[in-house]
C-alpha cells in the first residue's frame, strides 16, 4: 500500500513540475495529438519503479539519485549546452560568473591519465605553498584522485573560507611526494588582464594598449573600463583587445564591454527564439560609461573564443568599429536560459539565438576573422606558459609535463616571446591597416 501511494505521489509531482514549467504546453499537445504526458510519465514510473526494484545495485539508489539522472539525460539529449544542474553545480556557475570563491587558487587540467597543475594563481594559498605548474596531484585528503576528472577535483579543492585541504603532489626530480596542507581563502578572479598577465595595463613604446579579456563575468564590463582609464593617463594612442580563448559568459557583460566603443543606440546583439519576448534586439547605451575615443583597435580572435565573445567580436566588425585578427571563433551563438528550480538545482536551457546587427548567424558558423593568422598547438601552448607566476624556474618545472621531444620547442618559442596573432594586430596597427570608426564617435571619458 505504501508503494501505491508513493507512485500515485511521484507520478502527480512529477505531472505539476511539467505543467507548473512550461507555459505553452496545452498549445503544443494540442498541435501534437498522441503526444501525451500522462502516459509519457507513467511509462517513466514503471522504469523508475523497476531499476530501484531489481538493478543490481539499487539498494544503494535514492529516487533523487534516479530522477536527477534521468533530468541530466532529458536536458543533455537536447544540444550540447543545455543542462540539468545539481546544487553544487549551480553554485559552482554562480561563484564563476560572479568572480569569486573559496578555494585554494590553482588551475588544474588533465594530460593522459595525470591531473597537473597548469599554474597557481598568484598570492593564493597553493603559489605561497611552493605549488609549480606540473606537478601532479595524487593524492586530496588522503584519497587518490585516479579516475576523477577535472570537474570533480575542482569541487574537492573548493570549500568554505577557513578550511584546510591536505593535497599530496608528484613533483619531477623530487625523491618523494609532496604533501602540503593548504588552507582556503576567498579568490578574487579577475577577468581583464594586461600582457603580463597582471593588472597594471602598461602601454608599450608605440602608445598601443593590450587588455585580455579570460571570461565575461558579472565585473567585465568594470574592469575592461578601469583598465582603459589607466591606459589613456599613460597615452595609448591604439588597442589590442585579446579575446582568444575567452569561452563566453554573460549577455550584459557582453553588451557593457561593446558600448565601450559605440555610440549610443548602435545595435549590438538581437536574439531569436520561439516566443516573442525572447527576439530582443540590445543595443548600445550612454550615461556614464567609458566610451573609447577614435582609437583604432583590433580585437584577436580563435577557435577558443565563444559566445559573448563573439557578440563583442562580430558586433564590432559588422560596424566597421574593429579589425578582427586570428582564427575563426568557435560558433557558439545560443542563448542559455539559467531557470532555478526547487531544493537548489537548475535548468540550464537554449532558449535562443544570437545575430550579429548584419543578421549574421552566430551558432554552427562562428565569426571570421579580417586577417588570418593560424596558429599550432605548440605556438598557443608557448602563448598560455609565458604568463605562468614566478618566472624561468616555473617555466621549466612546467616544460617537464611535456614529452622531451617538444619541450626544446616550447622553451625556444617562449624565450622568442612568439605571438603571431600580436605581432600582426601592431603591425596593422602601425601602418594603418585597422579599420577607423566614424570621427563622431570621439567622445570624452567622463570624469569623476
Amino acid at each position: 500500500m505504501n508503494l501505491r501511494l508513493l507512485y500515485s505521489l511521484f507520478v502527480a509531482a512529477l505531472a505539476g513540475y511539467v505543467f507548473v514549467g512550461s507555459e505553452v504546453f496545452e498549445a503544443t499537445a494540442a498541435k501534437d495529438k498522441g503526444d501525451d504526458a500522462y502516459t509519457e510519465l507513467e511509462l517513466f514510473s514503471r522504469v523508475l519503479e523497476r531499476v530501484r526494484r531489481d538493478y543490481v545495485d539499487g539498494e544503494t539508489m535514492t529516487y533523487e539519485d534516479l530522477v536527477h539522472g534521468a533530468l541530466k539525460g532529458m536536458l543533455g539529449s537536447l544540444d550540447s549546452h543545455s543542462e540539468f544542474m545539481e546544487p553544487t553545480a549551480f553554485n559552482e556557475l554562480k561563484e564563476d560568473t560572479e568572480g569569486e570563491f573559496s578555494g585554494v587558487g590553482m588551475q588544474v587540467a588533465q594530460r593522459g591519465d595525470d591531473l597537473v597543475v597548469i599554474a597557481p594563481m598568484e598570492d593564493t594559498p597553493a603559489f605561497e605553498a611552493g605549488i609549480l605548474p606540473g606537478d601532479r596531484i595524487r593524492q586530496i585528503d588522503g584519497r587518490s584522485t585516479a579516475g576523477l576528472a577535472v570537474g570533480d577535483v575542482v569541487k574537492q579543492l573548493r570549500g568554505k573560507a577557513g578550511t584546510e585541504v591536505r593535497v599530496t603532489l608528484d613533483r619531477e626530480g623530487a625523491d618523494k611526494p609532496l604533501e602540503l596542507t593548504l588552507k582556503r581563502q576567498k579568490i578574487q578572479v579577475y577577468t581583464a588582464k594586461d600582457i603580463h598577465n597582471r593588472r597594471e595595463f602598461p602601454v608599450d613604446a608605440d602608445k598601443v594598449g593590450y587588455v585580455r579579456l579570460t571570461q565575461f563575468g558579472e565585473k567585465t564590463g568594470a574592469e575592461l573600463e578601469e583598465a582603459l582609464r589607466k591606459m589613456e593617463k599613460a597615452g595609448m594612442q591604439s588597442l589590442v583587445l585579446d579575446l582568444r580563448n575567452n569561452p563566453g559568459g554573460l549577455l550584459e557583460e557582453a553588451v557593457a564591454v561593446s558600448e565601450k566603443f559605440l555610440k549610443r543606440g548602435e545595435p549590438i546583439v538581437s536574439t531569436k527564439g520561439r516566443h516573442s519576448e525572447q527576439n530582443v534586439e540590445r543595443k548600445a547605451g550612454g550615461g556614464k560609461k567609458w566610451l573609447a575615443k577614435d582609437l583604432p583597435l583590433v580585437i584577436l580572435v580563435n577557435g577558443g573564443s565563444a559566445s559573448a565573445s563573439e557578440i563583442v567580436s562580430g558586433a564590432l566588425q559588422d560596424l566597421k568599429r574593429a579589425t578582427l585578427v586570428g582564427e575563426k571563433t568557435f560558433g557558439k551563438g545560443s542563448v542559455q536560459s539559467v531557470l532555478p528550480m526547487p531544493g537548489g538545482s537548475a535548468l540550464r536551457l537554449t532558449t535562443a539565438k544570437y545575430y550579429t546587427p548584419s543578421q549574421k548567424v552566430i551558432h554552427g558558423k562562428g565569426i571570421q576573422p579580417d586577417v588570418l593568422v593560424p596558429m599550432d598547438e605548440d605556438e598557443e601552448i608557448a602563448i598560455q606558459l609565458t604568463r605562468i607566476p614566478g618566472g624561468r624556474n616555473n617555466l621549466e618545472q612546467a616544460l617537464k609535463s611535456f614529452p622531451a621531444e617538444r619541450q626544446k620547442r616550447l622553451r625556444e618559442l617562449v624565450e622568442k616571446g612568439s605571438d603571431a596573432p600580436l605581432e600582426k594586430a601592431k603591425e596593422l596597427i602601425r601602418t594603418g591597416g585597422v579599420v577607423r570608426p566614424p570621427a563622431d564617435t570621439a567622445l570624452t571619458a567622463p570624469r569623476g
